[in-house]
């Protein structure tokens, strides 16, 4: 093989050309410091879309955190109830209205409350019976998920009036009260005040008696009431945001607007 003999100028132009080569593939391999400030901020991006889309999921369709400054009631989000009854294992119906402890303490009571539901035009079930399976819920008060206190339908006359509801339709309610040790509040949680169609439509709930049931006693209570004597006027917080608005959960797929009745009664 014939050797080639470089003089001094060529190999000072390929030393610097293998000087260029080595630095190319070594730089390939090094890190540099502005590489590990990009990867820690598309780190923390990631984290905070992830956290984001969390927060979303949780409280999407105006539903917002759970509130620590009520007065009257907790909140039953703050130690994981909700504020939809159980109807079924997933889904439930509304407690779109609440009477607060800072009411009359006689409808505080459960005879009490009796009494002042037939007030406002309820009473209980027609002759004594109960119809229909027994809904729970879950007020944040320790007691996790407990059965209704009450079922009160609405009355359209003095006696049996609750039995033409049976038949003809109209508004009914549950109620628990929040009386557990980690939120013995002592108010009233009100629930599935629906509007019901009458027996030749199978009592099937109105396409929008969720929010008119509540109004329906919202508008009773603030007007006044009287039975036996004794004479109450309510006043009412709006509250949004304890609930999503819309269907989602909600028995019979019947939307709601997310509002909640914050009554307190007083005694005249």
């Amino acid at each position: 093989m014939e050797q080639v003999v470089l003089g001094a100028s060529e190999q000072a132009v390929l030393g610097e050309a293998e000087q260029v080569v080595i630095a190319d593939s070594t730089s390939a391999s090094i890190t540099r410091p502005e590489d590990d400030y990009r990867h820690e901020r598309h780190t923390k991006d990631d984290y905070r879309h992830e956290q984001s889309t969390k927060d979303d999921y949780e409280y999407k369709n105006g539903e917002l955190p759970p509130r620590n400054d009520t007065v009257g009631w907790v909140d039953p989000r703050l130690n994981g109830g909700r504020l939809l009854d159980f109807t079924t294992q997933r889904l439930g119906e509304p407690l779109n209205v609440i009477i607060t402890s800072e009411s009359d303490p006689f409808i505080l009571t459960e005879s009490g409350f009796h009494i002042y539901s037939k007030s406002i035009g309820f009473s209980t079930e027609c002759l004594g019976f109960h119809y229909g399976h027994l809904h729970e819920a879950n007020l944040g008060d320790g007691l996790g998920r407990k059965q209704e206190h009450y079922l009160a339908r609405q009355a359209y006359f003095p006696i049996a009036g609750t039995c033409w509801e049976s038949v003809r339709g109209g508004h009914h309610f549950r109620a628990w009260r929040q009386n557990g040790t980690l939120a013995d509040s002592g108010a009233w949680f009100v629930g599935c005040v629906s509007l019901r169609f009458d027996s030749s439509r199978n009592h099937k709930i109105d396409i929008d008696g969720y929010n008119k049931g509540r109004d329906y006693v919202v508008e009773r209570a603030i007007s006044g009431s009287y039975y036996n004597g004794m004479w109450w006027k309510a006043e009412v917080e709006w509250r949004e945001g304890l609930m999503q608005r819309g269907k989602k959960g909600v028995n019979h797929g019947i939307p709601t607007d997310g509002r909640v009745a914050i009554l307190t009664v007083h005694r005249l």
